[in-house]
């Protein structure tokens, strides 16, 4: 049997939806759409010099690697590349010819670090450190059964706060890329990002096809947005995919309220189980109620 590998065929909805099958297979914890697929590969900055490829053995999808450079970062030569395989197809040689492919690839792009997210797990973390990775940071997936949650009631709104959702800034998103901008420029991360396209981040973020902009919630305080909770749906499932707050409006409470005003709405919605990932969050989130089901580990590799 012999495995290939090759680009994602963007224009082939097979393709798209063995590619997003895999990704579901092996990391669950992550809303995985077709369409959540095709919009990355066609909307990612050109900048970014992206990719997304697939393993294939005997007409099978087997496995999966996305790919960039960190187009957003301050810092250049900074990339990203995430390899996913089917659970019952390791050891056929697709992960290392994934990564092989993609290395060559960020390299020829002038590539100089890479990060990976790697399951925590025996044979994941082997493979990686065969390739030349190194161990950083772990993260965790988080699950809440909402349907049975005992979330917090909301209680009156400070004087000066209001709640508003996405979908109140239809006309005018600019107040929501703004906010958007000044909290990821805070968050601890490995690769410090800056948001200055705003055309970019309308079509990467707002046009996003999991963005549910009813459940997505922003704290307003004294009329300018000042913590949000971004919500993502499938259709059957709820997912964080960002909470945070401006640093002049912390320690008051706000993204804790944001994230309860959008779990609410949620299982108002009638969503019953919410996922997210721990960043610094993790001790609201298991205020809230979340329970840790997976993990992952942050690995680095210098090039070069």
């Amino acid at each position: 049997m012999t495995v290939l590998v090759r680009d994602l065929r963007s224009d082939d909805p097979a393709d798209v939806a063995a590619f997003a099958q895999v990704r579901h297979l092996a990391v669950p914890f992550i809303l995985w759409t077709p369409e959540a697929v095709v919009h990355r590969l066609v909307h990612t900055h050109p900048d970014a010099r992206s990719r997304s490829l697939v393993a294939e053995e005997d007409g099978e999808v087997i496995g999966t690697a996305q790919l960039g450079l960190a187009h957003d970062s301050p810092e250049p030569g900074q990339a990203y590349l995430n390899v996913y395989v089917h659970p019952e197809r390791f050891r056929r040689g697709a992960g290392g010819l994934l990564v092989r492919t993609a290395e060559e690839h960020l390299t020829g792009e002038g590539a100089r670090k890479l990060y990976s997210w790697v399951l925590d797990g025996p044979a994941h973390l082997a493979f990686a450190e065969r390739h030349g990775y190194e161990r950083r940071r772990a993260s965790h997936f988080l699950r809440l059964d909402l349907a049975n949650a005992a979330l917090p009631p909301l209680g009156a709104l400070p004087p000066g706060v209001e709640l508003r959702t996405a979908a109140d800034y239809a006309d005018d998103p600019r107040p929501v890329f703004e906010l958007d901008a000044a909290t990821v420029a805070d968050e601890p991360s490995d690769v410090a990002v800056e948001f200055t396209d705003y055309e970019a981040w309308l079509a990467e973020t707002w046009r996003h096809p999991l963005l549910d902009r009813e459940l997505t919630t922003v704290v307003v305080v004294d009329g300018r947005p000042a913590a949000f909770s971004v919500a993502h749906t499938d259709g059957t499932r709820y997912a964080t995919a960002m909470t945070g707050t401006v640093r002049a409006r912390r320690g008051r409470g706000l993204a804790k309220l944001a994230k309860t005003a959008s779990l609410r709405r949620a299982r108002a919605a009638g969503y019953t189980e919410a996922l997210t990932g721990n960043g610094p969050m993790l001790a609201v989130n298991k205020w809230l109620g979340y329970e840790i089901c997976a993990t992952e580990v942050r690995h680095v590799r210098e090039l070069g």
